[in-house]
C-alpha cells in the first residue's frame, strides 16, 4: 500500500475515466434482424460499439473514449459483450442479431431489455419450429409437368414454410431424390407470392445442361436465361422478366462485379459444397450477391468435417452460426477433434429447422426400383479442340463418299467414330496420336461422385474402353479408394465378384461393358455409372441390371455420363429413335453400323 508510482500522471494516454460504466440495452425488431441498441456510458462519455468491439477482441478491459480517457469495463460485462459479439454483427451503431437465431436471443439478454414485439416474435418462431409442429400443406403449382412423390411434396411445403418466415435453408436430400424438381416447383409457386420472381441458380458446369433440360421438361412455362460462355452479355439489364437466371460458379467469379448489383428474389446454389471453404474466392463472391432469400442444395452437406457446413449455412442463413472463428472454437474443433457430443447436439438443434435431409434409405418405399439420370460433363478447352479437329476430318471424309463407298470403307468410318467416342472419355485414349494430357471432364466428374458416395454406397463403373478404366484406376489409387477390376482378360471372375460383394473395404467395381454386361450378380451396389453411351441401350440396361436383380434390397440409381454437343448426345437420341436396335441385342460395332445410312452418319457428326 505504501508503494508510490512516479510519473503516472505524465503518461499522456493513461487517463482513466473516474466514472463507473452504465450500460443500457434495448432490443427491437427489424425486417430480418433483431437490432440491439447497446449504450455504454462513463459519466458523460459514450463508448461507441466499434470501440467496445475492438477492446473485447483485444481481450482488454480498457475502452478508449472520445475525450482521450479510458473507461474500465467490469469483468461480468466483458463476458456478456463477448457473447453478444459472437452472436451478432455490428451494423452502423447497432448490433444486428439474425432472427434465425431466435433460440438464443432469450438466453443472451434479460427479458426486460427485449421489446414486447421481440418477445412475442420469438415465441411465434419457437412454436412454429418446435419438434411436433406439422408443416402446412401448400398447393402444387398447376404448371408443374410432374407428379411429386410424397417426400418431394413435403420438400415443397417445407421450402414454402421457411419462405413465409423469410428464412433461408439447405435442401440436403441424397443424389437422385429430385432436389432440382423440388426447386423448380418452388420457383413456380413463388410466382403467386411475389411479383418480382427472378431467381439466380448457380451450378457446377457439369450440371448446367441438367438444369436446362429439367426446367424445360418439368416447367415449360418458366422463362430461363442461361448466363454462360464467351458470348454472354456483361450486364444484368435483361435479367428481369426471367424466373431463372442460370449460371456457373466460374461465371459467378468472372462477373461478380455486376451480378452483385442485381436484387434477386432467391439465390439457389446447387452442389453448395462448392462454397464450403469460407476463405475461397467462390464463397466471397457468393456472399456479395443480393437477394430476398437464399437456399443451398447439396447431397453431401458434410463431406469431411463439421466445418464444411459453416460456409454453406453462413451463406444461406447469415449470422446463424456466428463468425467463423467462433464456429471453429465452439463447434467444429470440439466435435471433430474431441468428439464432444453435447456440442454436436447443440449444433444439431440450432440448424435443425433450416436443413431438410432425406437419405435414399429413408424414402426407399417411395422410390422406383431404378432411377436413371444423366450428368453432362462439359469438356475443357483442350479436349474440345481435339474433338472438333477429329470430327471435322471424319465429316469431310464421309460427305465426299457415296453410300457404296461408305459401306466398302466401313472399317475406316467405324474407327473414326470410335476415336470420337474415346476423345469424349479422355484424349489420352488415342494411343497412336502423340501424347495428350490426361485432362478429362468425365474423370473429374466421376471421381468427385465416387468420393462423395463411396463411404455410404457401393458403386459400379462401366466403360467400353479398358484403357478408360485404367485411367480411373489411377485416380482411385491416388485417393486410397479400394476397388475391384474386371475386364475380358480377367481369369478369376468369381473371386473378384465375391471380394466386391462381401468385403466392406471394397467400395467400387470397375467393369468393362463387354466383360461384365451379363452373368454377374452384384446386389451390394446401388449406384451404377455408365461412363460412355453405347449404340444399343439394351446392352447398357443389362449392365445396370447387374445390381438391379433378385436379392437387391436397395433402390438403384443409374447415372450416364455424357459430353454435351458431341457424338454422345447424338447416340442418346439415336437410342430413342432406333428402337429396333434395342430388340436385336446387337453386340458388335459392325452390325450396328450396317443399319446406318449416309444421312444417319452425317446427322451423328
Amino acid at each position: 500500500d505504501d508503494i508510490v508510482v512516479l510519473g503516472f500522471n505524465e503518461l499522456k494516454n493513461s487517463k482513466l475515466n473516474p466514472n463507473k460504466a452504465v450500460v443500457s440495452i434495448n432490443v427491437v425488431s427489424g425486417i430480418n434482424w433483431f437490432n440491439a441498441d447497446i449504450d455504454v456510458k462513463f459519466g458523460k462519455q459514450k463508448a461507441s460499439i466499434k470501440q467496445l468491439h475492438k477492446s473485447i477482441r483485444n481481450k482488454s478491459k480498457f475502452i478508449q473514449l472520445d475525450d482521450g480517457t479510458k473507461g474500465i469495463l467490469p469483468e461480468e460485462w466483458i463476458k456478456k459483450f463477448n457473447r453478444y459479439f459472437d452472436a451478432g454483427e455490428i451494423y452502423e451503431e447497432l448490433l444486428r442479431l439474425p432472427k434465425s437465431n431466435f433460440s438464443e436471443i432469450k438466453s443472451l439478454f434479460e427479458k426486460e431489455v427485449l421489446s414486447k414485439e421481440v418477445d412475442e416474435e420469438i415465441n411465434v418462431y419457437k412454436k412454429a419450429f418446435s419438434e411436433n409442429k406439422p408443416i402446412p400443406a401448400t398447393e402444387v403449382p398447376a404448371e408443374l409437368n410432374a407428379t411429386l412423390r410424397d417426400y418431394q411434396k413435403q420438400g415443397l411445403d417445407w421450402l414454402n414454410y421457411l419462405d413465409d418466415y423469410n428464412f433461408g435453408s439447405c435442401l440436403a436430400d441424397d443424389m437422385g431424390l429430385g432436389k432440382t424438381l423440388q426447386i423448380i416447383a418452388f420457383i413456380l409457386s413463388q410466382n403467386k407470392k411475389h411479383s418480382k420472381n427472378t431467381n439466380l441458380v448457380v451450378v457446377p458446369t457439369s450440371i448446367l445442361f441438367n438444369w436446362q433440360a429439367e426446367t424445360e421438361k418439368f416447367a415449360p412455362s418458366i422463362k430461363i436465361l442461361t448466363h454462360y460462355g464467351p458470348n454472354r452479355t456483361k450486364n444484368t439489364l435483361h435479367f428481369a422478366g426471367n424466373e431463372i437466371v442460370l449460371t456457373t460458379y466460374g461465371m459467378l467469379l468472372s462477373d461478380i462485379h455486376f451480378l452483385k448489383e442485381f436484387h434477386f428474389n432467391y439465390i439457389f446454389l446447387d452442389e453448395s459444397q462448392a462454397i464450403k471453404n469460407p476463405n475461397s474466392e467462390r464463397y466471397k463472391a457468393a456472399r456479395l450477391l443480393q437477394s430476398r432469400n437464399k437456399v443451398v442444395l447439396t447431397g453431401t452437406p458434410i463431406e469431411n468435417n463439421t466445418f464444411d457446413i459453416y460456409g454453406q449455412l453462413s451463406f444461406a442463413i447469415p449470422g446463424l452460426l456466428g463468425s467463423k472463428e467462433y464456429f471453429r472454437d465452439i463447434y467444429s474443433i470440439p466435435i471433430d477433434k474431441f468428439e464432444n457430443t453435447k456440442r454436436a447436439t447443440d449444433l444439431q438443434k440450432k440448424i435443425k429447422p433450416f436443413i431438410l435431409r432425406r437419405t435414399k434409405k429413408q424414402v426407399a418405399k417411395e422410390l422406383p426400383d431404378k432411377t436413371e439420370m444423366v450428368i453432362y460433363c462439359e469438356m475443357g478447352e483442350e479436349q474440345r479442340q481435339i474433338y472438333d479437329a477429329y470430327k471435322k476430318e471424319l465429316r469431310e471424309y464421309i460427305s465426299a463418299k457415296n453410300e457404296q463407298e461408305i459401306i466398302k470403307n466401313s472399317i475406316h468410318v467405324l474407327t473414326g467414330l470410335t476415336k470420337l467416342r474415346q476423345i469424349c472419355d479422355a484424349p489420352a485414349l488415342l494411343k497412336d496420336q502423340g501424347q495428350y494430357s490426361d485432362n478429362s471432364a468425365k474423370i473429374e466428374v466421376l471421381v468427385q461422385q465416387i468420393e462423395n458416395k463411396s463411404s455410404q454406397h457401393k458403386i459400379l463403373v462401366f466403360s467400353q474402353f479398358v484403357s478408360m478404366l485404367d485411367l480411373i484406376k489411377v485416380e482411385l489409387q491416388k485417393r486410397n479408394i479400394s476397388f475391384e477390376y474386371l475386364t475380358g482378360q480377367t481369369k478369376n471372375r468369381a473371386a473378384k465378384v465375391s471380394q466386391f460383394q462381401d468385403n466392406e473395404q471394397v467400395r467400387v467395381f470397375l467393369i468393362s461393358l463387354k466383360a461384365g454386361g451379363t452373368g454377374l450378380n452384384l446386389t451390394e451396389a446401388d449406384y451404377v455409372y455408365l461412363v460412355d453411351p453405347w449404340w444399343n441401350p439394351a446392352v447398357e440396361n443389362q449392365a445396370i441390371d447387374r445390381c438391379y436383380r433378385i436379392g437387391q434390397k436397395k433402390n438403384v440409381i443409374a447415372v450416364r455420363l455424357i459430353c454435351p454437343n458431341t457424338i454422345e448426345e447424338k447416340i442418346m437420341k439415336l437410342q430413342q429413335s432406333k428402337k429396333e436396335l434395342a430388340n436385336d441385342l446387337i453386340t458388335t460395332d459392325s452390325s450396328v453400323f450396317k443399319k446406318f445410312t449416309k444421312s444417319d452418319l452425317m446427322e451423328i457428326l
